[in-house]
């Protein structure tokens, strides 16, 4: 391990700790109705407690959409005239009360909170991911075919625990599209989207140089390198040498990855490490000015942020399908496999387009990032959906008291 994988692991070990120390995981935050508003009913909200711990909503971080989210989520019930505690989603402690007419809460407490709640309060699981036998199943397989093409085995990483919060809910909430969608189906209860929200709104790139951007590609993430398809980008395009790739990310996390793949990170002239970037400082919308797309061929996806990130950058998304973001062919390139040899083909294809073909496709993926995943379009959608809720609950207590 080197000396940055190390100093990068010490810094989120003394994270943790001080979570601890501070107990901010097992605090409540309490939001009522603003006043005038009659009050009906109380909502657990167990998601993000940092959301609501925020003095406003321009300290909150906007290195996940989910800190943003908790907030406009807790906000969006109390305008509608709930109480709304809202807890962290990894607390170990009990309930702060049982009283709850609405329970939303993403995977690991689910099921044990739903159990001592009543059975007329309605549970709503919120999934941020694929659901788990669909997210670590696919990355299983990624890393089983890279120990069968590259003789590299490497431990999971970020695997989901198993859980049954959308077996044992009312509704299931999910941030991505179709795909994610379809890895509920199982669980046998309805599911509805709410698209990712999106924390920036930057200027479509009019001065870049399509000329000189066509034949560079981006890929950014954050750990999880095998399961968000680095692996196979790193192969590509250490074969493509007349391409280049800028690989933005925490590299020094996943130290086993770093060495098995230090030959394309720091030996390939066509391929640059960046490291770790703000996509909130004015460095990133000069770095993706100077690139065509961007690329992220990952196998299990609960919305694909980075990949919204991107678009909203006018970068063309080169993606699989699992990356869980509407992708068609007038704004981006969907994988038809997730292989070194898919990802060279579309690349060099794409490059290949003219340039008023490509400036189309980059302006139709910057629109649709702006049309469809912004903070105020999940703020609608959001409320439409709390709206309906009444009527959902009301169903559920007519049933459970005509079978008591």
């Amino acid at each position: 391990m080197n000396m940055r994988s190390i100093h990068y692991q010490l810094r989120a070990s003394l994270r943790r700790a001080a979570r601890r120390v501070r107990g901010l995981n097992e605090q409540v935050g309490t939001w009522s109705p603003p006043a005038g508003v009659p009050v009906r009913g109380r909502v657990l909200l167990s998601y993000i407690i940092d959301g609501v711990r925020a003095r406003d909503k321009a300290a909150l971080p906007h290195s996940h959409t989910h800190f943003w989210e908790t907030r406009a989520m807790a906000t969006i019930f109390r305008d509608e005239g709930y109480v709304v505690d809202v807890i962290h989603w990894t607390r170990r402690g009990a309930l702060p009360r049982l009283d709850y007419d609405i329970y939303v809460d993403v995977r690991r407490n689910f099921v044990r909170y739903a159990r001592q709640l009543p059975d007329t309060c309605l549970k709503i699981a919120h999934m941020d991911t694929a659901h788990h036998r669909v997210h670590n199943g696919h990355q299983r397989q990624r890393l089983q075919a890279l120990q069968a093409r590259r003789g590299i085995t490497l431990a999971p990483v970020k695997l989901i625990e198993e859980n049954e919060a959308a077996e044992q809910a009312d509704l299931v909430t999910v941030l991505g599209n179709e795909f994610t969608m379809e890895s509920y189906a199982g669980a046998g209860t309805p599911v509805r989207r709410i698209p990712l929200s999106n924390a920036f709104l930057y200027p479509f790139p009019e001065d870049r140089d399509m000329a000189q951007a066509r034949h560079r590609y981006l890929w950014l993430g954050s750990e999880g390198f095998v399961h968000k398809g680095l692996d196979l980008v790193l192969e590509a395009f250490a074969g493509m040498p007349d391409h280049e790739l800028t690989v933005c990310g925490p590299l020094e996390s996943e130290p086993a990855f770093l060495k098995a793949f230090a030959t394309e990170l720091y030996q390939r002239p066509n391929i640059h490490v960046q490291g770790w970037i703000d996509v909130g400082q004015p460095a990133f919308q000069e770095l993706t000015r100077q690139h065509l797309g961007f690329i992220y061929p990952s196998c299990s996806e609960g919305g694909g942020g980075c990949v919204l990130t991107a678009m909203h950058a006018g970068l063309i998304p080169v993606v699989t399908r699992a990356a869980s973001v509407d992708v068609d062919a007038s704004c981006g390139r969907l994988l038809p496999t997730a292989t070194v040899a898919a990802i060279q083909e579309t690349v060099h294809a794409l490059s290949a387009m003219p340039v008023p073909d490509l400036l189309e496709l980059a302006r139709t993926a910057w629109a649709r990032a702006r049309q469809h995943h912004t903070r105020d379009q999940f703020i609608q959608s959001y409320r439409k959906f709390v709206r309906s809720l009444p009527e959902t609950l009301a169903a559920k207590r007519t049933t459970k008291g005509a079978h008591s």
